[in-house]
């Protein structure tokens, strides 16, 4: 069974993913005011391939959403899910000049 939590410290943090207990992957954030910055996306190798990362993703969105929060993609992995689905995530994707 595969479970995440947002875990901050005073602004950065990261979103964890658990599968039966076990750290699975996480997200390195930060948070200042509005703005959620999303750095690095990790899955453990024994856990590729089965949509952790997808999992964090939806996470991250949904908390962003939860607090009205903008996400500012420097996660490779995120900025190119952003850039493919932009329907999906217009209302919560902090765009950078040019994009």
């Amino acid at each position: 069974m595969e479970t995440t939590k947002v875990v901050l410290g005073n602004v950065r943090g990261e979103i964890q993913l658990f599968s039966d207990d076990k750290k699975a992957g996480k997200m390195d954030i930060s948070v200042i005011g509005k703005k959620l910055t999303v750095y690095h996306t990790e899955v453990d190798e024994e856990y590729a391939g089965k949509g952790f990362a997808k999992l964090l993703l939806e996470k991250l969105v949904s908390y962003a959403r939860e607090n009205d929060m903008k996400i500012l993609a420097l996660c490779p992995y995120v900025h190119a899910q952003f850039k493919r689905n932009p329907e999906e995530y217009n209302d919560v994707w902090l765009k950078e000049e040019g994009e």
